[in-house]
């Protein structure tokens, strides 16, 4: 139990930090996706060998099924590194099931920038703006010039999804 919640609160907390640097930058930083793995690796450790291999054999498939994703340009690749370091510390069924959550997240949140395209006016930020409020023009602006979507904010909620239906509650 101890390593499950060992990896819940560093994974969750990692893919939300994740997500927030994939909307102000674009970019996920390595060391995310190698914390999350080691975190992952070693709460799959603690259940057992066998469980540790199968999920890091997992994490490395999934690697290499996305990878020609990624340079084909279709998903960036921190969101591939980002995925496969979450299916190390779970059990390839859960992966399956992040896959899902994550799958219809890049959804709704593909949806959101088509249809935010069109309503969200063209407006300039201001010196004393909030936060939210910056954020919300920059994207804008970015969803007018059909810039890269934030996946990382797709991955989080499957991965927060997953990790909150491991609790139990």
């Amino acid at each position: 139990m101890a390593a499950l919640m060992l990896f819940q609160v560093v994974a969750a907390s990692l893919l939300l930090y994740a997500a927030a640097r994939d909307i102000a930058t674009r970019l996920i930083p390595d060391g995310l996706p190698i914390a999350i793995a080691v975190a992952g690796l070693v709460s799959r450790l603690m259940i057992g060998w066998t469980e540790a291999g199968l999920s890091l054999a997992v994490g490395a498939l999934l690697f290499v099924l996305l990878l020609p994703l990624a340079m084909r340009g279709w998903l960036g690749g921190g969101d591939v590194k980002l995925i496969s370091a979450m299916a190390v510390g779970l059990s390839p069924h859960e992966t399956w099931l992040f896959i899902i959550a994550t799958v219809f997240a890049g959804g709704v949140l593909g949806v959101a920038y088509i249809v935010g395209r069109h309503l969200v006016p063209e407006t300039r930020v201001a010196a004393g703006g909030t936060l939210l409020r910056r954020v919300l023009v920059v994207e804008a602006w970015r969803m007018r010039r059909r810039g890269p979507l934030p996946y990382a904010v797709a991955i989080a909620i499957g991965g927060l999804i997953i990790l909150y239906s491991l609790t139990g509650i």
